[in-house]
């Protein structure tokens, strides 16, 4: 429990963590990855790379910090770093490791005339507590996903049963379980976490399941990206009948019932969630205007697929748009997203539920021109495929 004095450090930190807190989060996974290797296949080296990863924990460990008084006020924070947490299989053993690199980077960026030791022993308190409910959320969604049916706690081999391209960047991969036994219900958005072994190094990774929930298998669609370690293991290795080892649904970013009209925004490989959502929102006979992006014609994926659910569903409307097309494509527009073309493209019936996905960039120009195009923000709804990060200007 904290004491009141430590809670006023904590809160009196926040300036330092608003200037120097990427710089703290940085030297953090720079001891933590260096110096405990069995942590390594949690984290995402291009994250690191990148820098996205060290500033979302910056940004994560800020918030945390602003609101100790009202950790209610962290809003959706918690279940997102949850999700994550549950979809890698973070443990509770892996938490003191991440403790004591913590302390130890806060005393090595701040100086032990910043980071006395009552800064340390309130830092201490206060990650534990954090550390607590974490732990405890966690173990609550390692239980409820092995209590489902079919469902299933840690890893579970499933074997590749199809390969299938869906564009010159995209492949699906169709899964089915060695033991044979039936696969558990997920909400339509959420995203499995594989492991691999690769050369004798672990690593993991989350993937969006895009097709709905069948009770047979499950499917992934994976882009294949430049330097991608994973990706491209997966589209060139991978191979129907080889076997990966799957830790069950997790996320977030899951379609609400509603009886608003639907509104699914996405762009490139952005589109892989929003496929198991139109399946679940099809059946709901709600009016859905499906809006993609892409640069063109070979790289958009399932065209085919959802041209042929408009044309069986009449309150289903697509809209196409490409950056860069090519000779003999057909979109129904070129350029790039602009509150103009939404606004053309949307119902007139602003009250609807949008749910976007993309490139950073894109979802921040969407985000924008919602806005201000008079969808309540709080029927906005988006994820990141990586690290969390603001899409304020």
């Amino acid at each position: 429990m904290l004491s009141a004095e430590q809670r006023e450090i904590i809160k009196a930190t926040v300036p330092l963590l608003e200037t120097g807190g990427e710089a703290l989060t940085t030297h953090f996974y720079r001891v933590m990855l260096g110096e405990y290797p069995q942590v390594r296949p949690l984290f995402n080296q291009a994250h690191q790379a990148s820098g996205d990863q060290p500033r979302a924990l910056a940004n994560s460990v800020l918030m945390y910090a602003r609101h100790i008084d009202r950790l209610e006020a962290l809003g959706p924070l918690v279940g997102q770093i949850v999700n994550k947490h549950v979809s890698l299989q973070i443990l509770p053993e892996h938490y003191p490791i991440v403790g004591a690199c913590l302390l130890r980077a806060i005393r090595e960026v701040l100086g032990a005339e910043i980071a006395t030791d009552a800064v340390l022993e309130a830092w201490g308190a206060a990650y534990q507590q954090l550390a607590d409910i974490l732990i405890g959320a966690e173990e609550a969604a390692y239980a409820a996903n092995e209590a489902k049916p079919g469902g299933w706690r840690g890893e579970r081999e499933f074997r590749v049963v199809r390969k299938m391209p869906e564009s010159e960047e995209i492949t699906s991969f169709y899964l089915e379980p060695v033991d044979g036994g039936a696969v558990p219900d997920f909400v339509p958005g959420q995203y499995l976490g594989l492991r691999f072994v690769i050369d004798g190094e672990e690593m993991r990774r989350n993937y969006s399941l895009s097709a709905a929930p069948n009770g047979r298998e499950l499917r992934i669609s994976v882009k294949r990206e430049a330097g991608g370690r994973i990706s491209n293991f997966l589209h060139d290795q991978v191979q129907v009948g080889d076997v990966l080892e799957v830790f069950p649904p997790a996320g977030d970013f899951v379609l609400a019932d509603s009886d608003k009209p639907l509104a699914l925004i996405t762009a490139g490989v952005g589109i892989t969630p929003a496929l198991a959502m139109l399946e679940r929102a099809l059946e709901s006979g709600r009016e859905i205007r499906f809006i993609h992006f892409a640069r063109n014609g070979g790289v958009h994926a399932f065209r085919h697929w959802l041209d042929a659910k408009a044309a069986a569903h009449p309150q289903l409307k697509r809209f196409y748009c490409y950056s860069e097309p090519r000779e003999g494509d057909r979109p129904d527009a070129k350029g790039f997203t602009s509150t103009a073309l939404l606004g053309d493209w949307l119902p007139e019936q602003r009250d609807l539920d949008a749910y976007f996905l993309g490139p950073k960039p894109f979802m921040a120009q969407v985000k924008k021109q919602l806005r201000e195009l008079g969808i309540p923000e709080a029927q906005c709804h988006y994820e990141f495929f990586g690290p969390a990060a603001s899409l304020e200007a």
